[in-house]
């Protein structure tokens, strides 16, 4: 791909779109067209298809989206379900209408089935119920999702999904009312030490069990796989390791020289009881992650320290 082709990276704020910005400049690419909530409200049909029509991206990169941990996922079904809706409509029918020819949509893991057999291949979506704490954010990302795939097929247009697991690293939300499970124990612990606390709360049983990435290793994925000619309509993009809620609370504990009285709160929900992607496709292609749980630990956690202070 010619790295002075204009791509339209949206979402460019957040942790994955940061993230991915930061690649993209760093392997030569020249032109990333990028817009902020104030600049482009891509709530707005009619101005979000103006835009792409005045810009005509090469390649959009579609990383502009609602998410939350489980409570705000359980407190905001309608939020989560109408703006994903939204957003992925607006940007990839108006990708069509402008004439954009690639589009990627960063999707999540949670799209499978609450019980889905493990490690989770492909070909398991749609196969059984969702997890009631995330299915309207992910019957959004479903539908992102197929309908990538549908204008595929009838406009022959590449427009395909990526499928990451629990990503974490710098640029992350840290709020402990709507942040993931990384960060939330994350800051709890840090303050803890910080405070001089003697006991950490973690949310349902800590058996759930999560697979975790470092954003930087999606990042490289999203250029990988631009250079990529691949018939899946989506691919899994993951470590394919997991551990359980209670083993990253004792890793964080350990990686900051820190014990802690751990008592579990059984009125907050598990969610999914396991989520690790079946990443075979991906590695058929060439690609694996090359940042370890220990390589993302520092970087996100002098994130975090500069962020409190």
């Amino acid at each position: 791909m010619n790295k002075r082709k204009k791509i339209f990276l949206a979402g460019h704020n957040g942790m994955v779109g940061s993230a991915i910005f930061n690649k993209l400049k760093i392997n030569g690419y020249k032109n990333i067209i990028t817009r902020s909530r104030k600049e482009l409200n891509l709530l707005n049909q009619k101005e979000t298809l103006k835009f792409l029509e005045k810009n005509k991206p090469y390649f959009v990169i579609l990383a502009a989206a609602k998410v939350g941990g489980i409570e705000d996922n359980l407190k905001n079904k309608d939020k989560f379900i109408y703006e994903n809706l939204q957003i992925q409509n607006n940007i990839i029918h108006g990708s069509y209408l402008a004439g954009v020819k690639n589009l990627f949509l960063l999707g999540s893991s949670c799209i499978y089935p609450k019980h889905c057999k493990q490690p989770m291949k492909e070909e398991y979506l749609l196969t059984g119920p969702l997890e009631e704490t995330n299915d309207a954010y992910s019957i959004a990302k479903i539908a992102g999702l197929k309908m990538c795939e549908y204008y595929s097929k009838s406009h022959k247009l590449n427009f395909k999904t990526l499928m990451p697991p629990n990503l974490y690293g710098p640029n992350d939300n840290f709020n402990l009312k709507t942040s993931h499970f990384y960060p939330a124990l994350l800051k709890k612990i840090y303050l803890s030490k910080l405070n001089n606390k003697k006991k950490l709360t973690v949310w349902g049983t800590g058996k759930a069990k999560r697979e975790l990435m470092f954003v930087d290793d999606l990042a490289d994925a999203v250029l990988f796989f631009m250079k990529k000619k691949f018939k899946q309509p989506f691919i899994n993009i993951g470590t394919g390791e997991e551990h359980s809620i209670l083993w990253y609370a004792k890793y964080i504990m350990k990686k900051m020289n820190i014990k802690l009285k751990v008592q579990f709160d059984y009125t907050k929900p598990d969610g999914m009881p396991r989520k690790c992607l079946d990443v075979s496709i991906a590695k058929r292609y060439g690609w694996k992650p090359i940042n370890n749980l220990d390589r993302g630990f520092d970087s996100t956690l002098n994130y975090l320290t500069k962020k409190l202070k």
